[in-house]
Protein backbone atom coordinates (compact mmCIF):
# COMPACT_ATOMS: atom_id res chain seq x y z
CA UNK A 1 0.00 0.00 0.00
CA UNK A 2 1.57 3.31 -1.01
CA UNK A 3 2.02 6.07 1.55
CA UNK A 4 -0.27 8.92 0.60
CA UNK A 5 0.19 12.52 1.60
CA UNK A 6 -2.66 13.64 3.85
CA UNK A 7 -3.28 10.15 5.27
CA UNK A 8 -2.37 8.77 8.69
CA UNK A 9 1.23 7.54 8.81
CA UNK A 10 1.48 3.82 9.59
CA UNK A 11 2.51 3.35 13.20
CA UNK A 12 5.67 1.39 14.00
CA UNK A 13 7.93 0.46 16.88
CA UNK A 14 11.64 -0.06 16.25
CA UNK A 15 14.76 -0.12 18.46
CA UNK A 16 17.49 2.48 18.20
CA UNK A 17 21.25 2.06 18.57
CA UNK A 18 20.89 1.79 22.37
CA UNK A 19 18.04 -0.72 22.27
CA UNK A 20 15.45 1.94 23.18
CA UNK A 21 12.20 1.24 21.36
CA UNK A 22 10.60 4.20 19.56
CA UNK A 23 6.91 4.11 18.66
CA UNK A 24 5.83 6.67 16.07
CA UNK A 25 2.44 7.36 17.71
CA UNK A 26 4.23 8.45 20.91
CA UNK A 27 5.52 11.48 18.99
CA UNK A 28 2.08 12.88 18.16
CA UNK A 29 2.18 16.65 18.66
CA UNK A 30 5.63 16.89 17.08
CA UNK A 31 6.72 16.91 13.46
CA UNK A 32 8.63 13.72 12.64
CA UNK A 33 11.07 13.17 9.78
CA UNK A 34 11.66 9.52 8.92
CA UNK A 35 14.36 8.92 6.36
CA UNK A 36 15.11 5.46 5.03
CA UNK A 37 18.61 4.62 3.84
CA UNK A 38 20.41 1.47 2.67
CA UNK A 39 23.52 1.12 4.85
CA UNK A 40 25.52 2.84 7.57
CA UNK A 41 28.86 4.42 6.64
CA UNK A 42 28.50 4.19 2.87
CA UNK A 43 29.14 7.29 0.72
CA UNK A 44 25.57 8.40 -0.09
CA UNK A 45 24.18 7.42 3.30
CA UNK A 46 26.99 9.28 5.08
CA UNK A 47 26.40 12.45 3.03
CA UNK A 48 22.67 12.34 3.80
CA UNK A 49 23.16 11.67 7.53
CA UNK A 50 25.77 14.43 7.85
CA UNK A 51 23.49 16.90 6.05
CA UNK A 52 20.67 16.08 8.49
CA UNK A 53 23.24 16.48 11.30
CA UNK A 54 24.34 19.88 10.01
CA UNK A 55 20.70 21.07 9.95
CA UNK A 56 19.70 19.40 13.23
CA UNK A 57 19.63 22.61 15.28
CA UNK A 58 17.16 24.13 12.83
CA UNK A 59 15.00 21.01 13.00
CA UNK A 60 15.20 21.17 16.82
CA UNK A 61 14.02 24.79 16.80
CA UNK A 62 11.00 23.61 14.80
CA UNK A 63 10.26 20.89 17.42
CA UNK A 64 11.01 18.19 14.85
CA UNK A 65 12.22 14.68 15.58
CA UNK A 66 14.50 12.94 13.05
CA UNK A 67 14.79 9.17 12.69
CA UNK A 68 17.04 7.38 10.24
CA UNK A 69 15.94 3.81 9.48
CA UNK A 70 18.03 1.08 7.85
CA UNK A 71 18.34 -2.69 8.15
CA UNK A 72 21.63 -2.29 10.07
CA UNK A 73 21.87 -3.41 13.69
CA UNK A 74 22.71 -1.53 16.87
CA UNK A 75 26.47 -2.09 16.64
CA UNK A 76 26.69 -0.60 13.13
CA UNK A 77 24.40 2.29 14.11
CA UNK A 78 26.48 3.06 17.21
CA UNK A 79 29.71 3.17 15.19
CA UNK A 80 28.10 5.35 12.49
CA UNK A 81 26.71 7.80 15.06
CA UNK A 82 30.04 7.97 16.88
CA UNK A 83 32.13 8.42 13.74
CA UNK A 84 30.02 11.31 12.40
CA UNK A 85 28.59 12.76 15.65
CA UNK A 86 25.00 12.20 14.57
CA UNK A 87 22.58 13.82 17.06
CA UNK A 88 19.49 11.73 16.24
CA UNK A 89 18.52 8.08 16.71
CA UNK A 90 19.08 5.48 14.03
CA UNK A 91 16.46 2.75 14.10
CA UNK A 92 16.98 -0.88 13.09
CA UNK A 93 14.53 -2.61 10.76
CA UNK A 94 16.36 -5.89 10.04
CA UNK A 95 13.33 -7.70 8.62
CA UNK A 96 12.52 -4.60 6.53
CA UNK A 97 8.84 -4.71 7.58
CA UNK A 98 8.55 -0.97 8.30
CA UNK A 99 10.54 -0.12 5.17
CA UNK A 100 8.21 -2.32 3.11
CA UNK A 101 5.12 -0.71 4.64
CA UNK A 102 6.48 2.74 3.79
CA UNK A 103 7.48 1.76 0.24
CA UNK A 104 11.17 2.03 1.11
CA UNK A 105 12.02 -1.56 0.28
CA UNK A 106 11.38 -3.26 -3.02
CA UNK A 107 12.32 -3.20 -6.66
CA UNK A 108 14.68 -0.46 -7.76
CA UNK A 109 17.17 0.30 -10.50
CA UNK A 110 20.84 0.15 -9.58
CA UNK A 111 23.52 0.73 -12.20
CA UNK A 112 20.93 0.08 -14.91
CA UNK A 113 19.78 -3.25 -13.46
CA UNK A 114 16.60 -4.09 -11.59
CA UNK A 115 17.31 -5.24 -8.06
CA UNK A 116 15.50 -5.60 -4.74
CA UNK A 117 16.72 -3.43 -1.88
CA UNK A 118 16.28 -0.38 0.30
CA UNK A 119 14.94 2.63 -1.59
CA UNK A 120 16.31 5.90 -0.23
CA UNK A 121 13.16 7.82 0.68
CA UNK A 122 11.79 10.24 3.28
CA UNK A 123 8.46 10.91 4.95
CA UNK A 124 7.54 14.07 6.89
CA UNK A 125 4.77 13.44 9.39
CA UNK A 126 2.88 16.38 10.87
CA UNK A 127 1.98 16.84 14.55
CA UNK A 128 -1.45 15.29 13.81
CA UNK A 129 0.19 12.05 12.64
CA UNK A 130 -0.65 12.61 8.98
CA UNK A 131 1.88 12.40 6.16
CA UNK A 132 2.73 15.93 5.01
CA UNK A 133 5.26 14.97 2.34
CA UNK A 134 6.61 11.72 0.93
CA UNK A 135 9.70 11.56 -1.26
CA UNK A 136 9.40 8.07 -2.75
CA UNK A 137 12.90 8.18 -4.17
CA UNK A 138 15.60 10.60 -3.07
CA UNK A 139 17.82 11.53 -6.00
CA UNK A 140 20.50 13.63 -4.28
CA UNK A 141 21.22 12.39 -0.77
CA UNK A 142 23.58 15.26 0.12
CA UNK A 143 21.14 18.12 -0.59
CA UNK A 144 17.89 16.33 0.20
CA UNK A 145 17.79 17.33 3.92
CA UNK A 146 17.55 20.99 2.84
CA UNK A 147 14.32 20.19 0.95
CA UNK A 148 13.02 18.35 4.01
CA UNK A 149 13.78 21.38 6.20
CA UNK A 150 11.91 23.67 3.77
CA UNK A 151 8.88 21.38 4.04
CA UNK A 152 9.03 21.35 7.84
CA UNK A 153 9.30 25.15 7.89
CA UNK A 154 6.08 25.35 5.86
CA UNK A 155 4.05 23.32 8.40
Amino acid sequence: MPILEGTQAPDFTLPDQDGIRHTLSEYKGKTVVVYFYPKDDTPGCTKEACSFRDLSEEFDRLDTVIFGISPDGAEDHTAFISKYTLPFPLLSDPDKSVMTEYGAYGEKMMYGKKTIGVIRSTVVIGPDGNVVKHWKKVARAETHPEKVLETVQSI
